[in-house]
């Protein structure tokens, strides 16, 4: 079971990963929101002008976090850095980084709700996607999979 769970988190987190890289890319690369067909009337309510910040956070924050995460979930890596900001002590610091991406993902979701006034069936999808891999974190196997040995 606890393999298995594992087998379940990193799919979702390429699946982020993916959809991420491409959207935040296609906002680096058109920063007017043209190739995306996002009107700049998006930000009037964010201090942006443009999508080339938000595009850059996307790229990098839910793009290419959780193919790190990936790495770390397969490898469990010793990380100092890492570990100062673990705040489970007796969790591998990646399973803890895995939850904190599902939050992420959720606050992300929820400003992009609430500063373009609108909601579509895209912020429910990645809202239910972050559900999935926080109830997938939250599984006892891969809890147990990924405790520190004492």
């Amino acid at each position: 079971m606890k393999k298995r769970a594992l087998y379940f988190l990193i799919p979702l987190l390429a699946f982020l990963g993916l959809g991420a890289i491409g959207g935040g890319g296609v906002l680096i690369l058109s920063p007017s929101g043209q190739l995306m067909g996002m009107p700049l009337s998006l930000l009037d309510h964010l201090p942006f002008t443009n999508f080339l910040i938000p595009g850059i956070i996307l790229f990098s924050v839910l793009g290419l976090a959780p193919f790190l995460l990936i790495f770390a979930l397969s490898k469990k890596p010793k990380s100092s850095f890492a570990e100062m900001l673990n705040c489970f002590d007796d969790m591998h610091w990646s399973w803890t980084f895995s939850v904190y991406m599902a939050f992420i993902l959720i606050i992300w979701i929820q400003v992009q709700m609430v500063f373009i006034q609108a909601v579509s069936w895209l912020h429910a999808f990645y809202i239910f996607l972050a559900l999935l891999i926080l109830f997938v974190c939250l599984l006892p196997g891969l809890r147990q999979e990924f405790k520190k040995a004492d």
